[in-house]
């Protein structure tokens, strides 16, 4: 493998669609990810390889890949000894982390860990949960579950360790959380001797920046507009949202232009303030990259 290549791991699956989206607001084109396990990228310095989460940490502690993106707690899961780069707070539906819960039906008499002791529990996580049972010093029967975990209960086992972000899903199911084990987000993880590498840690370092500005820039878009300059202190004043915006002065004299971003939930807001103290020409756009 030549030496000013970096190949990286990227989730396919659930996490697969906002994995791709992320990398396109960092400027990165991944093409072909629908149809194979190396689509190709818009970048001759990388090669992504498409493997389900759950395995992505292994691959990267055995140096099959330098580097990749996989939930912390897969890689919790897997034991596996790896250099976090970063952790990445986006989810599959949203920049909530996912969370791991012990879960029973509404109707269960189980209020708590100690009340599980001797019972049957199934999860897709077994190392985790394994462990999370012997801290607690309740013996269970554990089962690994291949999918569809929230069904098995209350007909096949008593209770399950299960992945959520919302929870919508459990209480469609009409289950009830019984104690959280794990919040994990994404994580770009890096095996120790690539990261040892110069060109590759400086990669690596180059890939953060850029999948943090995009992160950074999620909620914000900016804004511009044109204001008379006798009524610059009032509009400041009176908007605090606008933090330290850049002030310029425009070619007609009295009138400066006013830049700075914002969260996108108070556009509809702000607006007609803006208007009303006096700014015309506003223009609201949206941001790819913030990087503090």
């Amino acid at each position: 493998m030549s030496s000013q290549i970096l190949t990286l791991g990227l989730p396919s699956g659930s996490l697969m669609e906002a994995t791709l989206s992320l990398f396109a607001k960092a400027g990165f084109s991944i093409s072909g990810s629908k149809r194979s396990y190396r689509p190709a990228i818009d970048d001759p310095e990388l090669e992504i390889r498409l493997l389900r989460a759950q395995e992505i940490s292994r691959y990267v502690e055995h140096g099959y890949l330098d580097a990749g993106i996989t939930g912390r707690d897969w890689v919790a899961e897997n034991e596996s000894d790896v250099r976090e780069v970063t952790e990445l707070s986006f989810s599959k539906a949203s920049a909530r982390p996912t969370r791991w819960v012990l879960v029973v039906p509404e109707d269960s008499p189980v209020r708590s860990v100690r009340d599980l002791e001797g019972k049957r529990v199934a999860t897709e996580a077994v190392g985790l949960t394994r462990r999370f049972f012997e801290r607690a010093g309740v013996n269970v029967e554990l089962e690994f579950s291949w999918g569809a975990t929230e069904v098995k209960v209350p007909d096949l086992v008593d209770a399950i360790i299960d992945i959520t972000e919302t929870g919508s899903s459990l209480r469609d199911n009409k289950l009830r959380i019984v104690e959280t084990l794990l919040e994990s987000f994404p994580v770009l993880i890096a095996n120790h001797k690539a990261f040892e590498n110069d060109w590759k840690r400086t990669k690596l370092e180059t890939l953060t920046l850029l999948l943090k500005g995009a992160l950074n820039a999620r909620d914000l878009v900016g804004l511009k507009m044109n204001l008379m300059e006798s009524n610059l202190k009032n509009l400041l004043e009176a908007l605090p949202a606008l933090r330290n915006p850049t002030v310029s002065p425009l070619a007609q004299s009295g009138w400066v232009a006013v830049e700075t971003i914002i969260e996108e939930k108070i556009v509809r807001e702000i607006i007609p303030r803006l208007k009303a103290l006096g700014a015309e020409g506003i223009i609201e756009y949206p941001l790819n990259k913030v990087v503090y």
